[in-house]
């Protein structure tokens, strides 16, 4: 499926089913992916952070490809993350999921050696250069150490490089002055790059975010209750912004889950992206809510928790 321009809406990042082996379970991810286009969503996003991109091997990516194009069917566009360390290893996996069938590219700065902003920029025309399709910028910076300045991101839109950006960098303030640096919220359309995408990956200011005018949102815990992000996005959409906030408090809540994992015994990626399988598999979604060794998996205890704020958020647990 084409894009649209600009990828706008809900976009989760989908979750890596994984069975009790470490192999990734395709029937459950088939059924994740159903679960996500039945609550609305306008686009997924495979092999991202939350698809625990970093622990797959290139067999592994490539069945979460093959299998989310599969299961999608041609219904929503696929955007396949295709990030690793350097620029030769980044385009390998860009060739694989435009074989796949993907409809995007997504990929970070360069990182594990620190890059400069002409690095950045020359990493992401070749990225652009060697695969047609459209690129999305992931700036993440707690995890590749650059934060993409809203200079550098203008430009690369402006030469045609970039077809739009994932924000994850935490910086509100960062976002609002890209938006402002791009036309603002009311003349982005008029702009110096009207096509460009805004997304932001924080799960928690989304009615802000929008309301500042990026298009949209990819969440998370978009994979536990896709149909809240749905909601969230029509009622700013259309305006009303009290309904919009309403059920950003609500997803808000049942985002506590991520800190179901006690911190003294697991890191925060592990509780976060455990919280979320083990949701999944409460749900009758997928099968088994194990992450990727070697993060620590969540506890009984913790898993009790996550149930609870299922049934607070008005998700009953089937299982």
């Amino acid at each position: 499926m084409s894009l649209t321009a600009p990828l706008h809406g809900v976009v989760p990042p989908v979750c890596t089913p994984l069975d009790s082996r470490g192999e990734v379970d395709t029937t459950s991810l088939a059924r994740l992916v159903e679960h996500l286009i039945g609550g609305g969503v306008h686009g997924l996003f495979a092999l991202g952070s939350t698809s625990e991109v970093a622990y797959l091997t290139d067999e592994q990516r490539a069945t979460v490809l093959e299998t989310v194009v599969n299961a999608t069917d041609g219904r929503v566009p696929v955007l396949a993350g295709v990030i690793d360390t350097t620029t030769a290893r980044v385009v390998e996996h860009a060739r694989s999921a435009a074989q796949l069938g993907a409809d995007a590219l997504v990929a970070t700065a360069p990182f594990y050696t620190r890059t400069h902003g002409k690095e950045i920029a020359g990493h992401f025309r070749r990225l652009h250069a060697e695969v047609d399709l459209p690129l999305f910028a992931y700036d993440i910076p707690v995890a590749v150490h650059s934060k993409l300045s809203a200079a550098l991101v203008r430009e690369l839109a402006e030469d045609g490089t970039l077809a739009g950006l994932k924000d994850s960098s935490g910086d509100e303030g960062g976002l609002r002055r890209l938006i402002v640096e791009l036309g603002g919220r009311e003349g982005r359309a008029h702009g110096p790059v009207p096509e460009f995408s805004i997304l932001t990956g924080s799960e928690l200011t989304v009615d802000a975010a929008l309301l500042a005018g990026a298009d949209g949102v990819v969440p998370g815990i978009g994979n536990v209750d896709p149909s809240g992000y749905v909601r969230l996005y029509e009622a700013a959409r259309a305006g009303d912004w009290t309904r919009a906030a309403k059920e950003q408090e609500r997803l808000i809540e049942l985002f506590a889950m991520v800190d179901a994992g006690p911190e003294a015994d697991m890191g925060r990626s592990s509780s976060a992206l455990g919280s979320f399988k083990s949701a999944l598999r409460l749900l009758g979604i997928i099968d088994c809510g194990d992450t990727a060794f070697p993060q620590i998996q969540l506890s009984a205890e913790s898993v009790a928790l996550v149930s609870g704020l299922l049934r607070a958020a008005g998700l009953p647990p089937v299982r």
